[in-house]
């Protein structure tokens, strides 16, 4: 589903990424463990797309989507992405959090409407929020926040999830009780997911494989 070939990525004389080679099959979910500057959210980046690589291959469900000629745009990946920070829009409520990553707003004809009340309601469901539909960002406690975050990512039944660093904003107790949940909603969903974390324990508990990365290579 994931497939990586010696990925290259450096920021002026700085080398993120070295020669990274990674292939995660449909359905997996995998770890990439690694210290702070190891290169592992840039290569996340980079097959996101919201990076460039300098050399190297990502293919994605068999489809080349980056390589020395090819640069397939964020939005046309089948990519869903959970960013440390969330990046929650503060405006918003959490249904309408996922209803406008799913391009259905209120001049959307009748049809397309109903799909989306119908996938909102799903995604709020799944993530245990139905009661806190109509709250704002800052009205959710950290772990219904990162919940929330998960929903809108999954919404559009991506192909691949990518997580950087789920659950590292979060306390130990809260961290423990969310990996459970937030694994139970990935199962749940089918998805193909690529984590990235620094904490071991977060590794072992959501993923049923763990790689690790140094200096910007997998080792």
């Amino acid at each position: 589903m994931i497939e990586c070939r010696q990925l290259k990525k450096s920021f002026g004389s700085a080398v993120a990424v070295a020669e990274a080679t990674l292939a995660v099959a449909k359905g997996e979910c995998v770890a990439l463990l690694g210290p702070s500057g190891c290169g592992k959210t840039t290569l996340l980046r980079l097959i996101a797309g919201l990076e460039r690589a300098d050399d190297g291959m990502v293919a994605i469900d068999g489809q080349t989507v980056s390589n020395h000629t090819i640069h397939l745009e964020p939005s046309k990946r089948g990519v869903g992405m959970v960013f440390q920070q969330l990046a929650l829009w503060p405006h918003l409520t959490a249904e309408q959090q996922i209803r406008i990553v799913l391009h259905a707003w209120p001049k959307s004809n009748d049809r397309k409407r109903d799909a989306c009340a119908t996938r909102v309601g799903e995604m709020m469901a799944l993530v245990r929020l139905d009661d806190k539909a109509k709250r704002y960002p800052h009205e959710l406690s950290g772990g219904e926040q990162q919940r929330l975050a998960l929903a809108r990512a999954l919404a559009p039944s991506p192909k691949i999830l990518l997580l950087d660093e789920p659950l590292s904003n979060l306390d130990v107790e809260l961290r423990r009780e969310l990996r459970a949940e937030l694994s139970r909603i990935i199962r749940a969903a089918g998805t193909t997911m690529l984590m990235v974390t620094h904490l071991p324990d977060d590794a072992e508990a959501m993923a049923s494989r763990v790689l690790r990365m140094e200096k910007g290579r997998i080792v």
